[in-house]
C-alpha cells in the first residue's frame, strides 16, 4: 500500500494543532444512527418526561419522539417512533377532550 500512499488527504497535513483538530472534527463528524434518549421517559432523576409525555415541570409540554426512549432500541427507531407518536397522539386527544368536557360543564 506505501506505493499507493501519496500524501494525507483527510484532515491534511496542515492540521496540528488543538484547535485545527477542533475545526475539522465541527466540520466533518456526524452520526450513522438515530438520535434517541436524549429526553428520556421514567419517574427517576434524569427522566425528563413522565409517562404522559409531559414534561417535568413544564405546563402543557409533551414530548412525542424518539428521544424519549429510555435507552436505544435494538433495531431500527423508525417503527418505535411511528408507535411513541401513535401512542402520543391518542394522549394528546383524550386530553384535550377531557378539557373541553370540562369547559362544556363550567
Amino acid at each position: 500500500m506505501a506505493a499507493l500512499v501519496t500524501g494525507e488527504f483527510m484532515p491534511g497535513p496542515a492540521t496540528e494543532s488543538d484547535a485545527d483538530w477542533l475545526d475539522h472534527i465541527a466540520r466533518t463528524a456526524g452520526t450513522t444512527y438515530h438520535p434517541t434518549s436524549t429526553c428520556m421517559m421514567g419517574t427517576h432523576q434524569r427522566a425528563v418526561v413522565d409517562s404522559a409525555l409531559r414534561v417535568y415541570g413544564v405546563e402543557g409540554l409533551r414530548v412525542v419522539d424518539a428521544s424519549i426512549m429510555p435507552t436505544v432500541v435494538s433495531g431500527n427507531t423508525n417503527a418505535a417512533t411511528i408507535m411513541i407518536a401513535e401512542k402520543g397522539a391518542d394522549m394528546i386527544l383524550a386530553a384535550a377532550g377531557s378539557a373541553a368536557a370540562i369547559k362544556t360543564a363550567a
